[in-house]
């Protein structure tokens, strides 16, 4: 009789086991398809978009060509990773050129400022 309480309790835990295995797979499945979802970087190319045509605007071709080229060109690498769904490689070159972008507005900006009025 005690023997068959071992084998019932064996049965439980190897029950239990499965459960806690099933649950731990579904839930980095789950991880997974949320990465998928929330990865595309439509927001940050969006933002990365209008800081180019912001710098554009205040004359960062003139004063800061080559931080602007690199912003396009780093939009354009975005776009490319977008296309192959490799958010994550998208996300980061879109959040470069936003910086490359940055950099060329506020230098724009400063030149500005500097012209006699």
């Amino acid at each position: 009789m005690f023997a068959g309480r071992t084998s019932e309790g064996g049965m439980l835990a190897r029950q239990q086991r499965r459960s806690i295995a099933r649950a731990a797979l579904l839930g980095g499945a789950l991880v997974v398809v949320l990465a998928a979802c929330a990865g595309a970087p439509v927001q940050t190319m969006s933002d990365t978009r209008q800081t180019i045509r912001a710098a554009e605007a205040a004359g960062a071709e003139r004063v800061a060509p080559e931080p602007l080229a690199a912003a396009r060109e780093g939009l354009r690498r975005a776009k490319d990773s977008l296309d192959q769904r490799d958010y994550r490689e998208a996300r980061r070159q879109a959040e470069e050129a936003r910086s490359q972008a940055t950099a060329a507005l506020r230098a724009a900006q400063q030149a500005a400022a500097r012209e006699p009025r």
